[in-house]
């Protein structure tokens, strides 16, 4: 008897300490949280408005001033956040179901290895409110009973961004929201129930994962009631390639009416204005949420990544407003990062990209960063004092397909292979709107070279520092093997995978 007696004090004592290294385990993890919104550029000011998260995030953490998308459109940027993997490895090309946005492929192959299983696997608690991918719910593809693998709550946005009269899927049950403010706001919704999260999740001991995924800046540009007066004297920047002629760009670019009709003007104008005030409910969000973890005694233990999908143009080379171009008002995106060991106001000019989201979270939650990913951890970038040297690459790849439709608006002199020839008969998107490109900054080089898969087998190059606005495609000037070289290396990028996408 007394020998049983022992071995069950000796159980005892064995899963109190078990408990306790969990308990001690779980608390050396950090609590992340990610908030990205929806087309918010960076060249075109898209941050100014966002004074609390520029206060309590850029001022506090890092800023990182040479971050890119790695596809200038939704579900392909979005698809590349989840994965680490550039758009040619997780193939979600567009926006549609048949471009592999949110499809069955996608859903039975990338999907089961994104950063919220990984960090699911990790033992943290996984969070999702907001915007998914553009054909989320769609019941072709399992509708809002398909809840992606990772995530313990769901509350995710079926199609596309919107503000309000949206259908949720929480937690694989359909929730019908309309058009009342204080109910149905998309952003105040994500704001509040990230807030109710936090406050439960924080009397548990696992680690914990956010991803706060708001509509804003993305059309129709609905703003909170109580900020819909704001910003009316503000004009959309008129930078030197505002309402400018396209001169030697590619063939889509060229067929922008200029100069710009005062009708488009207006709309520009009107369309800057009301997407600084969509971010304002945004920067509410980001200061309760740091306020609450201050509350909470959670502050120091948690990262927060502040970040876009893609960029935005408005009036750029006489187009009204859109992404999916190549030039670096559609692809420049902002990062803030504030966390432990992050110095607080300080800056990287490293060239970083959304494929680096993912190998940082799995980095941040296990120590280690993945090898098998597109992306690089930003880990010793973050935080440069645990390392001894970080060695970075130069190169960095910009992938987009070009959509289109088969019709258009009436007073369009050509509508075939054109998409969303709106407003002002200026389309955004075609067929042969299909390119890579090699953008590159390393020490005195700042370049991009873009490859168009279109008859023409069209090339643009730009001297970023000489040309910073890109207005002249300087690539008939370029010595042969010099162009030559290029090419090679953005070939190169365009089938890499995994470590050989890495290289300096």
């Amino acid at each position: 008897m007394a020998k049983l007696v022992f071995h069950a004090g000796y159980l005892l004592v064995f899963f109190a300490t078990f408990l306790k290294v969990s308990a001690a385990v779980a608390a050396s993890k950090p609590n992340i949280i990610f908030i990205l919104t929806d087309d918010q550029d960076v060249q075109l000011q898209g941050m100014t408005p966002m004074t609390k998260t520029l206060d309590l995030l850029g001022k506090n953490g890092m800023t990182f001033q040479n971050m890119f998308t790695v596809s200038p459109l939704c579900c392909p940027s979005r698809s590349s956040i989840l994965t680490g993997n550039y758009v040619h490895n997780h193939e979600a090309y567009n926006n549609s179901i048949s471009g592999n946005c949110s499809s069955t492929t996608w859903q039975q192959g990338p999907e089961q290895n994104t950063f919220a299983t990984q960090l699911k696997s990790q033992g943290y608690k996984t969070f999702f409110a907001g915007k998914y991918l553009n054909q989320y719910g769609d019941p072709k593809v399992g509708g809002p009973e398909h809840i992606p693998p990772g995530w313990d709550e769901w509350n995710g946005l079926i199609y596309n961004s919107v503000y309000y009269n949206y259908n949720l899927s929480v937690n694989g049950k359909l929730e019908v929201h309309k058009k009342d403010y204080h109910k149905d706001y998309l952003t105040d919704l994500i704001h509040n129930r990230s807030i109710d999260y936090l406050n439960c999740v924080s009397k548990k001991e696992s680690p914990f994962f956010m991803m706060l995924s708001t509509p804003a800046c993305h059309r129709p540009f609905d703003s909170a009631p109580q900020y819909m007066k704001n910003f009316t004297t503000k004009k959309a920047p008129r930078d030197k390639a505002f309402n400018t002629q396209a001169k030697n760009k590619h063939w889509l670019i060229q067929q922008a009416p200029h100069p710009m009709s005062d009708e488009s003007l207006a709309y520009v104008d009107d369309a800057f204005q009301k997407r600084w005030r969509t971010l304002l409910s945004v920067d509410d969000m980001v200061e309760d949420i740091v306020n609450t973890l201050d509350k909470l005694k959670l502050l120091d233990s948690t990262y927060i990544f502040f970040a876009s999908d893609n960029g935005f143009h408005l009036g750029q080379f006489s187009l009204p407003n859109d992404k999916r171009q190549m030039y670096d008002f559609d692809i420049r995106v902002p990062l803030v990062v504030r966390g432990p060991g992050i110095k607080a106001n300080s800056k990287s000019t490293q060239p970083v990209m959304t494929i680096d989201l993912m190998p940082t979270f799995v980095h941040l939650a296990s120590g280690t960063a993945p090898s098998n990913v597109d992306g690089q951890s930003l880990v010793p970038l973050l935080t440069p004092k645990q390392f001894t040297s970080v060695t970075w690459r130069k190169d960095m790849l910009i992938e987009h397909q070009g959509e289109y439709l088969v019709h258009g608006t009436e007073n369009c002199t050509h509508t075939e292979y054109l998409n969303e020839c709106w407003p002002f008969c200026i389309c955004e998107d075609s067929y042969n709107n299909t390119y890579s490109c090699l953008r590159t900054i390393s020490g005195k080089d700042n370049y991009v070279l873009c490859q168009f898969s279109d008859a023409a087998n069209f090339q643009e190059f730009y001297n970023m520092t000489a040309d910073p606005y890109q207005l002249t495609n300087d690539v008939s000037s370029l010595d042969p093997a010099y162009l030559d070289d290029l090419s090679n290396r953005l070939i190169a990028l365009s089938v890499c995978k995994g470590s050989t996408c890495h290289k300096t």
